[in-house]
């Protein structure tokens, strides 16, 4: 498979990264295990989790999805093999959410526990912190870096005038700077990257790994009708915010060139994605080896200039 250097960092990582918010939530352990063995078999190495994973899972209170990938680990004795991301910020209980020097730092740790290592290779804020001045946040990051924690680091859910702003402190102050960015962004949900983080993130070479790729399933072709909300737990919202004649005119197109290529509408979204000059690796998850399997075909996919035109066309907004 062909690599992709993450943004400034000089890692390299594959088209795709794999989302690991489904371990420990629609995925048990022993399930968790078979798909991270897979993800390898198709040299999907890059892997993004959360401390928050999965938190809002009835039973649940965040840390399973970074548990599971440590015990996997720990089995495995494949942590050399894999890229691995986490994030930080998100709320997990009493006083533990946000971008203090403090929480983050025992932050790190906990996640560090739980995956059975002594480093992740990307950390990031998976929410921007207006209480937290930013050059608190990123002098713990630095350290962080400095104390072999954490390699590099990134920024999620931020707006292009924050993100920018966190970028020049740290210009400004000889601090590390956010190097990846992980936005919303897909085929459907175009406007947000588009206007405004996209510039940010060419002006300063950061490496894009937007969440959301398929439109949480939109953009497979599973929903096509308001009958078919009853197809998943998310269904019901799916249809509500998709499923619109900009949507179909937009899965038109997708079944088109699914056709012209002989492949899923799914591994069409993905490769539009992919073939966008600013996006590094959209992530992706999976929940049986056959879905991984079909979403692992994005990768060695090649969209022509007439594809991404009538994509383009199909999605304008």
């Amino acid at each position: 498979m062909k690599q992709r250097t993450l943004g400034r960092t000089g890692i390299q990582v594959p088209p795709l990264t794999f989302g690991g918010n489904v371990f420990g939530w629609t995925l048990d352990q022993n399930a968790s295990f078979s798909i991270l063995d897979a993800l390898l078999d198709h040299q999907l190495n890059f892997i993004d989790t959360a401390d928050v994973y999965s938190h809002w899972a009835p039973g649940n209170h965040g840390g399973e999805s970074e548990t599971i990938i440590g015990n996997w680990l720990k089995k495995s004795g494949k942590r050399e093999q894999i890229v691995l991301a986490t994030k930080v910020g998100k709320p997990m209980g009493e006083g533990k959410v946000g971008l203090s020097p403090r929480y983050i730092r025992e932050a790190i740790d906990a996640s560090l526990t739980r995956l059975q290592t002594d480093y992740v290779d990307l950390y990031q804020s998976h929410d921007d912190d207006q209480d937290t001045p930013l050059a608190e946040t990123l002098a713990t990051f630095d350290a962080l870096i400095k104390e072999g924690k954490v390699r590099a680091i990134g920024a999620s859910n931020y707006s292009a005038a924050r993100l920018a702003e966190a970028l020049e402190v740290s210009e400004a102050q000889g601090l590390a700077r956010y190097e990846t960015l992980q936005p919303e962004y897909n085929l459907y949900d175009r406007e947000g990257y588009e206007n405004g983080l996209e510039q940010v993130a060419q002006a300063n070479q950061l490496g894009v790994i937007g969440y959301y790729s398929l439109a949480s399933g939109f953009l497979s072709g599973k929903y096509r009708r308001p009958e078919d909300a009853g197809k998943s737990a998310r269904g019901e919202g799916v249809v509500k915010s998709y499923l619109n004649e900009r949507g179909h005119k937009i899965l038109k197109a997708l079944d088109q060139v699914a056709e012209k290529h002989r492949v899923s509408p799914a591994q069409v979204s993905l490769a539009w994605l992919i073939a966008r000059p600013s996006v590094t690796a959209p992530i992706v998850s999976a929940t049986s080896l056959a879905q991984l399997k079909d979403l692992a075909g994005a990768a060695a996919l090649t969209l022509d200039a007439g594809d991404i035109q009538a994509l383009d066309q199909a999605s304008a907004y």
